[in-house]
């Protein structure tokens, strides 16, 4: 059975799961988003995967352990029959020398209670027999101080180990008015009988002696290798049935911990099953911590080499983006470079977190103007933005709109690249005919029914596509404000969030439902139909605007962060050609589908390879 380990290392060690996938029944939509790589750019540089085969892996050796496939039997081992004899010996001389007391008779172990078939020399048991379990004193909480001796709490079991960190401590004079019985000595084992850590073992791994508080009990073997019950103990079976007892609030009784049933091995192969559960769980650790430094070694190279690619025109590194026309690189690098990634594409691009990687990447190079080619018949963007604000000056003549005061003209230093022909440095609030702050009445904590008036919350727009359902009704008593109602073709954003979140923006699609407003901490601007909002979508999703938007985010915490509507209206623009705007957001709509299709098929190999794990540990434990 141990062929399994070894046959299936490459599965053990391949079969990863991200963390934000961990939890698979959370429906909220994923922070790393969707479509035209909206979502957490600074996301896509540190991704955390748990090393979810290797967790089987262990999983298996101790089910092997524990079932005795683990290692081979030794007909010349005393049995675990004998072995049993033996405590009972041991028993009945430390009753009759008044050492401990007559152990009431435990039930006969059932037919269900067997759950496989014994190897060779092996014995069921009830751990009650071949133990004495001792349940803590209660200590009053005026006993406690800093200094003394260490009282094991439910808390200070972690790891299968006792922590001492935070231990709680008791005056000698007051310890030594305790039976023996509550200490617990350097190697024993205790375990946790209440609370959400029910059934949690650990030992005393220290040189120090503890007292045992109130619902933390002690196992105390008769001849028996503690080492080796910490294994049946702690496998899934066990688990499961700490869990299921008590009520709302775990717990186990001595009575039910006396009644665990454990298969018992002959003593010899008890140490034996150790030896190798401890070998074996080294190796676990080497390849963890391979798989770990591989991880990490593929999500920087790739991070390299498309960092590389954004770069070689010398204009834009990332977080500390500056330009500088010496350091410029000609087309034939950039050709270069991304034809180097190109040849090893099925080597780079095999993780989620890769392709958001790309998905970001792609995103940076449309908005730098190096995603598609530029048409030299093209009218250029100086052109368009005078054509914009001659719209909105019209617009304030008629009293259509208010005047509005200038903003500063984009200053050498916001300048991060150099801008392809055509293209041209502008503000966002340059491009919009009018802004406005929505309205935040105290609104019912449920959403809206039918087509009554409803607030929207601000994760209606911070997910990458705009979400209604996302709202609170609108109390009786309280008139509407129209004004505030979303239309098609808004630019919603969001002026308050995480620092991940804020500022991130939506376009309310055709035929939006009626009677939802804008809360106040979200922002409409409406855009000249002389440029195209969903490429401004697109420069605000990306990494130089959302460096932008931390920089001026005001918040003491990062779980809550703000922007103001000024600070919205001054982002920097590169603004192409209108044509070249349309040109630039098909092509990034054909990308982002080919990298969600990639996603998609590595998330169900993914997926194959967590129940190809799955699967062969059921098989093995069958």
């Amino acid at each position: 059975m141990t062929d399994l380990i070894s046959q299936h290392l490459d599965l053990w060690t391949t079969a990863i799961v991200s963390k934000s996938r961990a939890g698979r029944g959370n429906k909220s939509p994923s922070p790393a988003g969707e479509g035209r790589g909206e979502g957490n750019p600074t996301s896509t540089r540190n991704a955390k995967y748990t090393a979810y085969g290797i967790k089987k892996l262990r999983e298996l050796i101790l089910e092997l352990a524990v079932r005795g496939k683990l290692v081979p039997q030794d007909p010349n081992d005393e049995s675990a029959n004998d072995l049993l004899n033996q405590i009972n010996d041991v028993k009945n001389k430390l009753v009759c020398a008044g050492e401990i007391k007559t152990q009431k008779p435990l039930d006969e172990i059932g037919f269900d209670e067997m759950t496989f078939e014994l190897p060779h020399g092996w014995k069921w048991c009830r751990l009650g027999e071949i133990c004495e379990f001792v349940n803590g004193y209660a200590f009053k909480s005026s006993d406690f101080t800093d200094q003394g001796i260490g009282v094991v709490k439910i808390g200070d079991i972690q790891n299968g180990e006792i922590v001492t960190e935070s231990m709680s401590r008791v005056n000698k004079s007051i310890a030594d008015e305790l039976v023996d019985s509550f200490i617990v000595k350097s190697g024993e084992m205790v375990i946790a009988m209440s609370g959400a850590t029910t059934g949690k073992l650990g030992f005393n791994s220290t040189d120090e002696i503890f007292y045992l508080n109130q619902r933390v009990g002690k196992i105390s073997p008769f001849i028996c290798y503690s080492r080796f019950l910490y294994y049946p103990l702690t496998t899934k079976i066990q688990e499961n049935l700490a869990k299921s007892m008590g009520s709302a609030i775990p717990n186990l009784s001595t009575a039910q911990i006396k009644d665990i049933v454990l298969a018992l091995p002959p003593l010899a192969e008890q140490h034996r099953i150790v030896a190798k559960v401890d070998e074996l769980m080294a190796l676990c650790d080497q390849l963890e911590q391979q798989q770990t430094d591989s991880i990490a070694a593929h999500q920087t190279l790739v991070q390299t080499l498309l960092d590389a690619l954004i770069a070689r025109d010398g204009v834009y590194a990332g977080n500390a983006g500056a330009i500088s026309g010496n350091q410029a690189a000609d087309n034939a690098e950039f050709e270069q470079t991304w034809s180097r990634i190109a040849d090893h594409f099925d080597t780079l691009f095999t993780t989620e977190h890769s392709i958001d990687q790309l998905k970001q990447t792609l995103l940076q190079l449309a908005v730098m103007g190096k995603l598609v080619p530029q048409d030299p018949n093209d009218q250029v963007a100086s052109i368009l933005i005078e054509n914009v604000a001659h719209e909105k000056s019209e617009l304030i003549k008629e009293g259509v709109l208010k005047n509005q005061k200038p903003l500063p003209p984009v200053s050498e230093e916001e300048i991060i690249f150099e801008l392809p022909v055509g293209w041209a440095w502008t503000r966002l609030n340059n491009l919009s005919l009018h802004s406005e702050a929505g309205w935040s009445p105290n609104c019912e904590s449920t959403p809206r029914v039918c087509e009554n008036w409803g607030v929207l919350k601000v994760s209606a727009v911070t997910w990458g596509k705009f979400n209604p359902e996302e709202n609170k009704a609108l109390p009786k008593a309280l008139e509407p404000k129209p004004e505030y109602e979303i239309m098609a073709g808004d630019f919603l954003i969001s002026r308050a969030n995480t620092a991940e979140l804020v500022a991130r923006a939506v376009i309310v699609p055709e035929n939006p439902p009626r009677h939802l407003m804008m809360s106040d901490k979200i922002i409409r601007f409406v855009f000249s139909n002389k440029v195209s909002a969903e490429f401004i979508n697109l420069v605000n999703s990306s990494d130089y605007s959302r460096n932008y938007y931390s920089k001026v985010a005001g918040g003491t915490s990062s779980s809550m962060k703000n922007v103001s509507r000024e600070q919205i209206r001054m982002l920097v623009i590169a603004l192409p050609p209108l044509a070249e705007q349309h040109r630039i957001v098909a092509k990034v709509d054909e990308l982002m589908a080919i990298c969600d299709t990639l996603k998609a098929r590595i998330t169900e190999a993914q997926t194959t390879q967590l129940q190809l794990a799955d699967a062969i540990v059921e098989q093995a434990v069958a």
